[in-house]
């Protein structure tokens, strides 16, 4: 009985504190140590693409700040996080809010402004002009997310019920049909000379393409400035202002950063949020693992379901790069 009662016991003891110390160290080296993210939007592009896995550090930023011109990741700005101690310790290291990237543009005691010049945008720091060679130089394509005339069908039938309870203007039906069409949109990042099938960035299906009514391909061109978003709350009081577009200026206070995301005309940002808490930053991404041209999260699933195409939607140039 002393071997039935005790031995066995004493094993399985040992192994299960054998696996929670293997989970405390997972968590702690994955807390403080290093993270593995993937980028689920287009707002770094070219610099990071949809679909990409990366590795970020997260020792440096126990030693010093982050600094100008860095690649970071963040918890969502936008999350409601609790003021309870402990729940917000669960929503930091343990389950919450997402994960954000974008490049730090300011960093405390900055005074950042937006502006723009013959029509292009551009930013000072600290009375400096900045070279910015990392935004998007290329178009933004508007692509359907799934087969417009599918999109479009749905979409006619749930308007065609609001109308037949007289819910919504006759003469205003082609063009709240046209807004919830857009609704499902992805504009993605496109090289012009080169042709659907080759793109360097993602693979294009024309049939996807959206268009105007005179039937041209629906471009955001590199360069244009946002327009004044009346849904974009704006701020100013009376020193930092800011409004959604590519007009703006904020004096950088303890702890603030000014973060962008390299692709200007595709990005949420400290232009819409304003300045974000250092509290929130940490970890640096440095290093590009792979770069698979899909927006699934989990990339086994992905594997499953599609076993060839997802092979030739690997970008392998973008394979084990430093992100710069």
């Amino acid at each position: 009985m002393q071997y039935a009662s005790g031995k066995p016991v004493n094993k399985f003891q040992k192994v299960v504190t054998e696996i929670l110390v293997c989970i405390a160290i997972v968590f702690v080296v994955r807390t403080i140590g290093f993270g593995l993210y993937q980028v689920p939007t287009g707002s770094m592009e070219t610099s990071i693409l949809v679909g990409e896995r990366f590795f970020a550090d997260k020792f440096t930023y126990l030693w010093r700040a982050p600094a100008r011109g860095e690649v970071i990741a963040f918890n969502d700005p936008c999350y409601p996080y609790s003021s309870h101690p402990l729940k917000r310790l669960w929503e930091n290291y343990v389950w919450g809010p997402g994960n954000w990237t974008k490049r730090v543009i300011g960093i405390p005691g900055d005074i950042i402004k937006g502006a723009v010049e013959n029509g292009k945008p551009v930013i000072y720091r600290n009375g400096q002009k900045i070279d910015e060679s990392y935004v998007n130089k290329y178009p933004l394509i508007a692509l359907y997310k799934g087969d417009p005339a599918q999109i479009r069908a749905r979409v006619e039938l749930e308007i065609a019920q609001y109308a037949s309870r007289k819910m919504i203007d006759p003469l205003k039906i082609d063009q709240i049909i046209q807004d919830y069409m857009d609704a499902f949109l992805e504009w993605r990042s496109y090289d012009p000379s080169v042709s659907f099938e080759d793109q360097p960035f993602y693979k294009i299906n024309p049939a996807r393409i959206a268009r105007d009514s005179l039937g041209a391909i629906r471009l955001r061109k590199p360069g244009t400035p946002l327009e004044r978003d009346p849904h974009v709350a704006s701020h100013n009081d009376g020193t930092n202002r800011w409004n959604g577009t590519d007009e703006f200026y904020v004096e950088l206070g303890p702890d603030q950063y000014w973060l962008m995301g390299d692709n200007r005309l595709g990005s949420q940002d400290s232009r819409f949020l304003g300045p974000v808490s250092g509290k929130l930053i940490h970890g640096k991404i440095v290093f590009r693992l792979w770069s698979n041209d899909s927006s699934e999260q989990w990339w086994l699933l992905d594997l499953i379901r599609h076993p060839i195409n997802f092979w030739q939607k690997m970008r392998w140039s973008r394979f084990l790069n430093w992100v710069k």
